[in-house]
């Protein structure tokens, strides 16, 4: 299979108080399929959230390449890159960040309107998203009125909005408890099969690390594969 994300020696630097330089990613090496379920795993503050961010061309990198679907983002223009991440990648953090005045319906069609999908397309694409996440019943209710495990599932319906080559994910149950992120657990394994979308998920959790194709874990600044959750950090 042909890579739909790929990063070669992927570099991230910042400046420290004392103006030293702290290396956080030194030389990552990564690659995702379509379809492809990965779980990133690893100590907090070892540079998953900024490996994410740089695979969502949300920040750039102090050296290396990303590639999404062939195309390397450093040689896209600031307003490539704002389109790619409308409408080629989806994604859900910790919190939802719906729009508390916009009902999940309205929530969901709305990266398709900015995409400049016709309404009548975007609202049909919303509820059979919404649908697939079991809010059929919910879709004219605000945000105030979901519960936590509703709000992150409308999410990530907006995040397959635009039905994008990858969703990344950020600590997407980080902020639920146990049985609400058991559900979304399920949602994620069940949507990367039906979607055919390649899903990135950083996490601490094992149950939804057990889930994914392949566990990798960042130690040192480079990611290692992990055989078994049972041995993630």
């Amino acid at each position: 299979m042909t890579a739909i994300l790929e990063a070669a020696a992927l570099r991230k630097i910042y400046r420290g108080g004392d103006g030293n330089p702290i290396e956080v990613l030194s030389g990552i090496d990564f690659t995702i399929d379509r379809g492809e379920f990965v779980a990133i795993v690893g100590a907090s503050g070892s540079g998953k959230s900024t490996l994410l961010h740089l695979l969502g061309a949300l920040d750039a990198p102090s050296g290396g390449t990303v590639r999404l679907a062939g195309e390397a983002y450093e040689l896209e223009s600031a307003e490539a890159l704002a389109a790619i991440r409308n409408r080629k990648l989806g994604f859900v953090f910790q919190f939802h960040h719906l729009l508390r005045e916009f009902t999940a319906l309205e929530n969901v069609m709305m990266p398709l309107l900015i995409a400049g999908e016709p309404e009548i397309r975007a609202r049909s694409r919303a509820e059979e998203l919404l649908a697939a996440v079991g809010l059929a019943g919910r879709m004219s209710h605000r945000p105030s009125q979901l519960s936590g495990g509703e709000q992150q599932r409308a999410a990530v319906a907006r995040a397959l909005a635009v039905d994008p080559l990858v969703v990344l994910a950020d600590e997407p149950s980080g902020n639920l408890d146990a049985g609400n992120s058991e559900r979304l657990h399920q949602l994620f394994a069940q949507l990367s099969r039906e979607f055919e979308t390649a899903l990135v998920v950083v996490t601490h959790n094992r149950s939804l690390a057990a889930r994914a194709d392949r566990v990798l874990s960042l130690e040192g600044g480079r990611l290692v594969p992990l055989s078994s959750v049972e041995s993630m950090p």
